[in-house]
């Protein structure tokens, strides 16, 4: 492989690398809506 090859797959790496490390890491905030949704009973046999 050439130098710019070698080098250009060296950085994909590091960078995928580092997506998942943040992804990782990442604290992600709770949903904090409040969601409500009125079901109708014709929904459920009884």
């Amino acid at each position: 492989m050439s130098k710019l090859t070698k080098i250009l797959v060296l950085l994909g790496v590091v960078a995928v690398a580092g997506g998942a490390v943040f992804l990782m890491t990442w604290d992600i905030p709770a949903p904090s809506e409040k969601v409500s949704k009125t079901l109708s009973n014709d929904r459920f046999p009884s």
